[in-house]
């Protein structure tokens, strides 16, 4: 049995993927007053409350992007859910705070 892996995503082309309405989940794992304070557009937060919703609604066969801080924690939660079942799993390198340096105009709050 081979573990469930994940996959690195540049911010280039989480942009792309973005601007040309690629199905996708995008999640962000930060705590809920950064995540209020500013996100990334069409991101939800996930924490362990609403984990179980995540699960239940979705789609597993579409890539899931997860968005931390910096790109380190994001990647233990992209592993985790890969081992739940979802197929096309990503960390998004730099995570928001890289983002948000290179694309301030493309942060929600």
């Amino acid at each position: 049995m081979t573990a469930a892996t994940f996959q690195h995503l540049d911010i280039p082309t989480l942009a792309e993927w973005l601007d040309g309405d690629a199905p996708l989940t995008l999640v962000d794992i930060r705590d809920p007053a950064s995540f209020a304070a500013g996100h990334i557009p069409g991101c939800r937060h996930l924490d362990n409350d609403s984990v179980p919703a995540l699960l239940a609604e979705a789609p597993r066969e579409i890539p899931l992007v997860v968005v931390c801080y910096h790109g380190h924690s994001s990647q233990q939660a992209a592993a985790w859910l890969a081992g739940q079942g979802f197929t096309d799993v990503y960390s998004l390198d730099g995570g928001f705070t890289d983002w948000q340096h290179r694309l301030p105009e493309r942060v929600e709050a």
